[in-house]
């Protein structure tokens, strides 16, 4: 069962070889509620995900769990028991089958030689069903395509149990139909579980879709934070791609959709498309 957790970044300075990236970084991931992370390439979307992961020593500001708990204190261990992340690539083990990778997930829980852990096997076992890939337990991770990985490593996060799930442009290497179950799961773990979820996303309408508040960064920093309507507007968006993005309402659901709209995009506009 996971623990209801929440994560706050605050004032954090981030940067790489002395070039700071992230200035000001400012979020806080909160139990129920999904927080996508949207901007251009470069805006610092990712680096800050793996400060809140401990991936990324900030040179200044705090991370903070729950009830302001100093986050960067904590044992590798307890962290790992509360927050956990999917990043953009992991290295692939060879001719390690698809079960015993997603058992990797329930390291934080186990002692020495792999005991102490009696709720593993059950946890494992969902984390396969909720992912779609206990069909392919005892093939290779090596052996698969892109997709199908991405879900493993998805399941492996899954075992961990966390309250908080952090994940950077989830849905790469997906086709449509895992896409969309993939954002459902998302939704279903914040609704159900009460999971308090952050995620890197690039299609807005994703973020749209999805989300309960949206940060918009623009070079390294928080652009605009809030409810999608509130954050995903023409204005704050041309301005921050240097593109033309035409926003608008869904009419079945009256969630925010946006269109970039280049040379040659088709004028027909009679059908708003949706993610």
């Amino acid at each position: 069962m996971t623990e209801e957790i929440s994560l706050r970044g605050a004032e954090l300075c981030l940067s790489y070889h002395g070039t700071t990236v992230v200035e000001d970084g400012r979020i806080t991931l909160r139990p129920g509620h999904v927080t996508a992370l949207v901007g251009p390439n470069g805006s610092g979307k990712s680096t800050l995900l793996r400060a809140l992961a401990r991936l990324h020593r900030p040179d200044r500001g705090a991370v903070t769990l729950g009830d302001g708990a100093d986050a960067l204190s904590l044992s590798a261990r307890d962290f790992a028991r509360r927050v956990t992340l999917l990043a953009q690539s992991r290295p692939t083990p060879g001719g390690v089958q698809v079960r015993d990778v997603v058992g990797y997930g329930r390291h934080p829980y186990r002692r020495r030689w792999k005991s102490g852990d009696p709720e593993g096997a059950a946890a494992v076992a969902r984390a396969m069903e909720l992912t779609g890939v206990s069909g392919m337990a005892e093939r290779a991770v090596d052996e698969l395509s892109g997709g199908e990985l991405q879900r493993v490593w998805l399941a492996t996060c899954l075992a961990q149990d966390t309250g908080v799930l952090l994940l950077d442009e989830p849905t790469t290497f997906l086709d449509l139909r895992y896409q969309v179950e993939l954002l459902e799961l998302i939704r279903d773990l914040a609704d159900e579980h009460d999971v308090a979820i952050g995620v890197v996303l690039h299609d807005l309408n994703q973020a749209a879709e999805i989300a309960d508040h949206v940060v918009l960064l623009h070079r390294g920093r928080v652009r605009a934070d809030g409810p999608p309507a509130q954050v995903l507007t023409e204005s704050l968006l041309c301005d921050t791609y240097g593109l033309r993005i035409e926003v608008g309402h869904d009419p079945r659901t009256g969630i925010v959709t946006t269109r970039p709209i280049g040379r040659h995009t088709r004028r027909d506009t009679s059908v708003t498309v949706t993610t």
